[in-house]
């Protein structure tokens, strides 16, 4: 345990249960139906609306082996290949062996899912799958449908929930066993101000974190404030620096921030092309799927046009497409480019890469427990070693499925159990950094650790973001009146901060290109070196400690079962410390 806790008023209220589910997305909600039907006290606790988190933002689908001649062996290749060896296969053959069942089953919860005219599942192709296997709903709109039916769930089972809250801290026992959060409810409700929610379990299912850069196609809740609390708490973070920019996301203009409309693979997956301003397809002949590559490689292909041409965006061309098809199949897609001035019905769309998934997180296993015990992740804040170095589309929404029911198994079997939660006063300081900080933090992200990486970007982003976090810690010591005080805001801000520390020095240290970390100085991917995973840890000093894993398997997260691993060599002291 690090001892560290973000700093915020004693808990006013608390209130008691055998689980705690942070987050109201698929992986979230599913943990909680299963826990909640197995007869234990559930629970749930969201950001904001129980159907705000990420998986209603989700257009394109959910990948899984529903379709004739499509086999989970297939499935598992195509995820082995987008992952540019770093997944873990044992973790990538129970997504897609189990996936198939677990959709159906979320389809017996009342999920909705388009249909052929012989009633079969419609399924579609995106980047990196080499068959049609994802299902979707309402034609782009599948995360608002699969949201729709698990929230309904979560009301008619009268699950507890507590919305509009945001998680601050793990409670611990005296032996470090998970006990419960610490929370803050924003605005009128059953609960306001800080209190605690005290149980043995606790799952975070707290979704990504792309507000640590400028432009993301993550709602504004996505601060990563699952990851930076699992970090206080002591917990291992595994492949933080594979964030995945999507190819696809409307150009709004040099300078946009804050969300970005997304226009989903499933429209390359449909025959669209992309383009430059002349018209011309660049990505044939790069890649054996062209438009259909796997994302990293279609990013790196935009950003390369652009920077070829000096423009801020390339084109993605659907004319062909023709109304009723865009009207049917894309609706949602449609009107967003519409609110926009852009109609793709007679245009192309101009598109940029933004942020949008993270392959690494908390490291967990197969049952999703982490290094803490009691303490659970599932979803985007998560790492199961399904991704590796590169999500393959639509493998999100399926992950937060079936590692979800997997928690719940696991929670149900194992009933656990906690002494009283110490709340006593951090035994390290933890100064918050002011809310004004957010666009800078934001910016040095962009700037140093975007799509293009490079050791010099990324020092500079290193330095930057140290002195942001040296200048609140000295603010502190010296008791200036600057100092930020506890809210929301600051607390977000203060998330962001850490988890932009711990991704740039796993990024500085990964010296080589892989999936979607894409090293501008050290292009080529470096097998012999760099095929493992770096994983983290926050010392009671709030310093980053890596160490490098001796292979590409993922091995045991338990404490007692520590992995085989190396430390990663200390060629930047100045940001992280290495494990011995």
């Amino acid at each position: 345990m690090t001892g560290i806790r973000l700093t915020a008023p004693a808990p006013g209220w608390s209130l008691d249960a055998d689980v705690v589910v942070v987050g109201s997305g698929v992986a979230g909600l599913t943990t909680a139906l299963r826990c909640a039907a197995a007869g234990l006290a559930t629970v749930v606790v969201t950001k904001a609306r129980l159907d705000d988190g990420s998986t209603r933002w989700a257009q394109g689908g959910i990948a899984a082996a529903l379709g004739e001649g499509d086999t989970p062996e297939q499935h598992l290749d195509d995820t082995l290949v987008a992952g540019a060896g770093l997944c873990d296969e044992a973790a990538v053959r129970t997504l897609v062996t189990e996936g198939p069942d677990a959709v159906r089953r979320l389809i017996g919860t009342g999920a909705h899912f388009d249909t052929t005219e012989s009633g079969d599942i419609a399924l579609t192709r995106e980047g990196g799958h080499h068959r049609r296997r994802i299902a979707h709903a309402g034609g782009d709109a599948t995360g608002a449908e699969i949201s729709r039916a698990l929230v309904e769930a979560v009301r008619e089972a009268a699950l507890h929930t507590i919305e509009n809250a945001l998680v601050l801290d793990l409670l611990t026992d005296a032996e470090g066993r998970t006990a419960g959060v610490t929370l803050h409810v924003m605005g009128e409700g059953q609960h306001d101000g800080v209190g605690a929610v005290r149980a043995p379990a606790v799952v975070l299912a707290t979704g990504g974190m792309g507000q640590v850069f400028s432009a993301t196609t993550n709602p504004a809740v996505s601060t990563g404030d699952g990851v930076a609390l699992a970090l206080r708490a002591g917990a291992e973070v595994s492949d933080l620096e594979f964030v995945q920019f999507h190819p696809t996301v409307l150009f709004l203009g040099a300078g946009s921030e804050g969300q970005q409309p997304l226009v989903s693979e499933a429209v390359r997956g449909e025959g669209a092309h992309l383009v430059d301003a002349s018209g011309t397809r660049f990505m044939v002949g790069q890649h054996e799927l062209a438009e259909l590559a796997p994302r990293d490689i279609v990013a790196k292909a935009i950003t390369r046009q652009m920077q070829l041409h000096g423009t801020a965006h390339m084109y993605l061309d659907a004319r062909h497409f023709g109304a009723e098809m865009w009207e049917q199949r894309f609706p949602t897609i449609l009107a967003a480019c519409r609110a926009h001035g852009i109609d793709p019905i007679t245009e192309p769309i101009p598109v940029a890469p933004a942020a949008h998934y993270a392959s690494g997180g908390i490291r967990t296993d197969l049952r999703g427990r982490t290094t803490v015990p009691g303490l659970y992740a599932c979803g985007e804040v998560a790492c199961t070693g399904v991704h590796g170095a590169n999500r393959l589309a639509s493998n999100s929404l399926l992950e937060g499925l079936v590692f979800a029911e997997r928690i719940a198994a696991d929670i149900v079997e194992d009933r656990p159990r906690a002494g009283a939660a110490e709340t006593g006063t951090p035994r390290t300081p933890s100064p918050l950094i002011a809310p004004e900080a957010r666009s800078t933090i934001q910016r040095i992200m962009t700037r140093g650790a975007g799509v293009l990486r490079s050791a010099e970007s990324l020092a500079t982003a290193a330095d930057e973001l140290e002195a942001l976090h040296n200048s609140a810690a000295l603010a502190v010591e010296a008791d200036e009146p600057k100092v930020a005080v506890p809210g929301v805001e600051a607390w977000e801000v203060t998330n962001l901060l850490l988890v932009s520390r711990v991704l740039v020095a796993a990024a500085r240290q990964r010296e080589e290109t892989r999936g979607c970390h894409w090293r501008e100085d050290r292009p080529e991917r470096d097998d012999e070196n760099w095929r493992r995973h770096l994983v983290v840890r926050l010392t009671p000093e709030r310093r980053p400690v890596l160490r490098r894993t001796e292979t590409q398997a993922f091995g045991p997260v338990r404490p007692s079962q520590a992995p085989d691993c190396a430390a990663a060599p200390p060629t930047h002291p100045a940001d992280v410390t290495e494990e011995p």
